[in-house]
């Protein structure tokens, strides 16, 4: 695949911000793991974490290019819908309750507002590092396993909705069916749109762009 021209200004993430990340995923991590349980990490909000995590460790274009296509408008819709639940007291998309449930520890649910914080953290190191565009293929080839997991987990949980849709909460036929459609939705309506946004936006001379030879930059 043809990637973008080689720009001598990229830089990566400077490392105070490399080792808060990795600060950040050490509290983060068991944190979640004691409080929601091993299935909690089906979630493609919290692959996100773990990927953008080691995207900025590593400073890997194509890693964070992946989670601006992902996680970008994917948290941007979670905060509407946080918003709704706590202003409104009832879910927009649904998958929000938890915040304004008092059986969970306040830190735990406060952690989550890691979805305020990393569409900035992302879309700052693709300005910096460049848009990679093999990151929307690996997104995608990322998001499907990642739905098929979900669906060997708890239903009533409806992790990455993968039990029902969260429009009218349905199940679109049998399983296989509709964990296709579920990743098939997110490829089309949230994947492509994203990625062609970040295509046309990085086109600008002030974006940089990613070095051609590896997709890994110096930090500063």
């Amino acid at each position: 695949m043809q990637m973008l021209p080689l720009q001598p200004r990229a830089a990566g993430y400077p490392n105070w911000m490399r080792w808060i990340s990795l600060a950040w995923f050490a509290v983060w991590f068991p944190s979640y793991w004691r409080t929601w349980g091993a299935a909690n990490f089906a979630h493609l909000c919290d692959v996100a974490v773990i990927l953008t995590c080691i995207g900025m460790w590593t400073n890997s274009a194509i890693l964070i290019s992946s989670q601006a296509v992902g996680a970008v408008l994917v948290d941007l819709a979670w905060a509407l819908d946080a918003a709704w639940m706590v202003f409104l007291r009832r879910p927009l998309f649904g998958g929000d309750a938890y915040l304004l449930d008092p059986h969970y520890p306040l830190w735990a649910r406060l952690l989550t507002l890691f979805h305020l914080i990393m569409p900035g953290l992302i879309l700052w190191g693709v300005y910096r590092m460049g848009y990679d565009r093999r990151g929307w293929a690996l997104q995608c080839a990322i998001a499907l396993p990642v739905f098929i997991a979900a669906r060997f987990t708890a239903p009533a949980q409806n992790i990455d909705f993968a039990f029902t849709d969260p429009f009218i909460h349905r199940q679109w036929g049998p399983a296989p069916v509709h964990v296709f459609v579920s990743w098939l939705f997110m490829v089309v309506v949230v994947y492509w749109p994203t990625h062609a946004a970040l295509k046309k936006i990085c086109a600008a001379p002030w974006c940089a762009e990613p070095r051609s030879s590896a997709d890994k930059v110096r930090p500063r």
